[in-house]
């Protein structure tokens, strides 16, 4: 009798408990006790099986973690319909418990109300300050490709690994800028640093990583010591591993390096890049955009949930409500984008071979949310890409295959591998 009354029990929280969804909430996969959907999911690169999922679910759709319910947007139209046209309403940041041990709702990334937008306009005002999208700041860039050039020198043609300089370069951009002060590649405490921000990107990208605070303080050393840190690890993690995406994309397909390099040679010559030159460099540009796009560096973006009970695209999302604009289904979408799974430059460039903006290029995201470095972010892409392939032609090691596939982690940097740099002059 008592096994059979537990029994009982267990059956309905399983098909009235666990499956209960608010009324008009979005379909979605029928959830197991305890672990939800998890057990559909690629755990390695879970943004494939959302994106799998919502062809038989549709662009809005629900999927459980566990004990956590979600909304996953996918496409550019529904992702931007959220974003844009609703942004007070998705502009909130739902509680994970593990990001939130570390940051206590400090900061900015995982700030929350009033805090986060104190936090936000104070990052963007400061950055402006410090000369963000301004000559002062292509200075700073420039000293730091000119170390990175000496760097790749001294490996005389010969395999190495690039992950450690290229990051390194990277992160003394943001810490020239927060802190006046550079570190040289081979510092113990810069490789630490470096180290622990891969570490902890490794281990966001597991969809087991996923409740609320409201932290309303502003300007304290706790608050300060977190926006720091967030610039720090924001600022540095997917601009150094788009720049690895863009020499390793640049060695699988020679052509397109060449084509860049012509460019260098025709608008820059032997002198060093300015932000300036990118207007006339539209194949260039192009190709920057592609590896962005191609990349596929944030395939998830940082989870949103909604400030208030929402009426959307024919659902009901009720305050709190957890939601995943997918980017990697933005960058991926086949009526904006001719050829979605081929690296093609050809998606921004015109008829004649002027640079052509694509509405659904957001891989810093869009609305309130976005990317509050994207205006740095852009001008080292291009000033570091242009540096390199001006020094150097990249080329894989004798005998080595390189494989372009994306290896696991909150952001999807490419597998490890070597590269040669032969010196163009």
């Amino acid at each position: 009798m008592v096994l059979s009354i537990i029994l009982c029990v267990f059956l309905v929280i399983i098909f009235h408990g666990w499956n209960r969804r608010p009324p008009n909430f979005p379909p979605g996969p029928t959830p197991l006790p305890l672990i939800g959907n998890m057990h559909i999911l690629n755990h390695r690169k879970p943004y494939k099986s959302f994106h799998e999922l919502s062809k038989k679910y549709g662009p809005v759709y629900s999927i459980q973690i566990g004990e956590e319910k979600m909304v996953i947007l996918c496409g550019y139209e529904t992702v931007k319909d959220a974003l844009v046209n609703h942004a007070d309403a998705f502009s909130g940041r739902p509680i994970i418990p593990l990001f939130h041990e570390i940051t206590k709702g400090y900061g900015v990334i995982f700030a929350h109300n009033e805090n986060w937008k104190v936090m936000r306009r104070f990052t963007l005002s400061t950055l402006r300050d410090f000369g963000m999208g301004k000559k002062t700041i292509d200075d700073n860039i420039l000293e730091e490709c000119d170390c990175l050039v000496k760097k790749i020198k001294s490996y005389k043609g010969e395999p190495f690994e690039n992950r450690m300089i290229i990051t390194a370069a990277v992160a003394n951009v943001i810490v020239s800028i927060l802190l006046s002060h550079r570190f040289d590649y081979e510092d113990p405490t810069l490789l630490r640093l470096l180290e622990i921000v891969n570490e902890n990107a490794h281990i966001a990208g597991s969809p087991a990583v996923m409740e609320k605070t409201n932290h309303e303080l502003f300007f304290t050393n706790e608050n300060l010591t977190m926006l720091v840190t967030d610039l720090f690890s924001a600022g540095m993690e997917t601009t150094s591993t788009t720049l690895r995406w863009g020499i390793l994309l640049m060695i699988k397909n020679p052509d397109i390096q060449k084509k860049v390099q012509n460019e260098i040679e025709k608008v820059i010559g032997s002198s060093a890049p300015r932000a300036s030159h990118r207007k006339d460099m539209p194949y260039t540009d192009a190709v920057i955009h592609e590896i962005q796009r191609f990349g596929n560096i944030v395939p998830i973006n940082m989870p949103h949930a909604t400030t208030q009970d929402v009426n959307f695209r024919g659902y009901f999302f009720p305050k709190g409500t957890q939601v995943i604009p997918l980017l990697f289904s933005v960058l991926r979408d086949k009526d904006y984008f001719e050829k979605p799974e081929e690296f093609y430059p050809e998606h921004f460039l015109g008829s004649e071979g002027n640079f052509t903006k694509n509405e659904a290029f957001i891989p810093f995201s869009a609305g309130k949310r976005s990317c509050a470095g994207e205006t740095l972010a852009k001008m080292e892409l291009f000033l570091f890409f242009t540096t390199l392939l001006q020094n150097f032609t990249f080329q894989a090691p004798p005998g080595a295959k390189l494989d372009i596939t994306g290896a696991v982690g909150f952001t999807t940097p490419p597998l490890k591998h070597e590269i040669c740099a032969i010196p163009r002059n």
